[in-house]
């Protein structure tokens, strides 16, 4: 497994380690609970792993020309490593309602499974070829979507750890 991917999987692990689903899907006002954040990233997974098989499927990459916008915001993030906060997460990635245990259980095997995908893409396409496009940050290539995914998962760990503080878990 890659290694953003396998320290994204721990860091998981360890920030809901010992919580209950009671703790999980307690909210505090109207931030998520720790479970929505976990469905939430759990939607990324699902969402690029089956934009790969798409690539894959397709024989090609799917990608857009980036905008001088999107070059620069996947700078911020997959070069510097910077997540800005207080953004709005895009519709298809927002949680749904998916049962907590569904989601404990399955979110490392997604992680997973997109990791084995992105190495396919890399190995048929190219390690510096633009494979996917992200939503906002456009097209990407396989370490781009790597380090975007770690960037992206280690700030939402952060928002399950604070939600742990509450709970008294840390």
């Amino acid at each position: 497994m890659d290694s953003y991917l396998e320290r994204l999987q721990q860091a998981i692990a360890s920030a809901t380690r010992g919580m209950t689903s009671e703790e999980l899907t307690r909210r505090r006002g109207e931030k998520w609970s720790a479970a929505e954040v976990l469905e939430h990233l759990y939607l990324t997974y699902t969402g690029t792993l089956k934009g790969c098989q798409r690539c894959l499927e397709a024989g090609r990459p799917m990608v857009s020309s980036p905008s001088l916008k999107q070059k620069l915001s996947t700078a911020l993030v997959t070069d510097i490593g910077y997540f800005p906060k207080r953004r709005k997460s895009p519709k298809p990635v927002c949680p749904k309602g998916i049962p907590v245990e569904t989601i404990i259980a399955d979110i490392g095997p997604q992680l997973v499974a997109m990791d084995k995908l992105i190495a396919q893409c890399e190995a048929r396409y190219g390690a510096h070829i633009r494979i996917l496009d992200h939503p906002v940050l456009g097209p990407l290539t396989p370490r781009q979507w790597r380090k975007f995914h770690w960037v992206h998962g280690r700030h939402h760990v952060k928002q399950i750890l604070e939600r742990r503080d509450v709970s008294g878990k840390r």
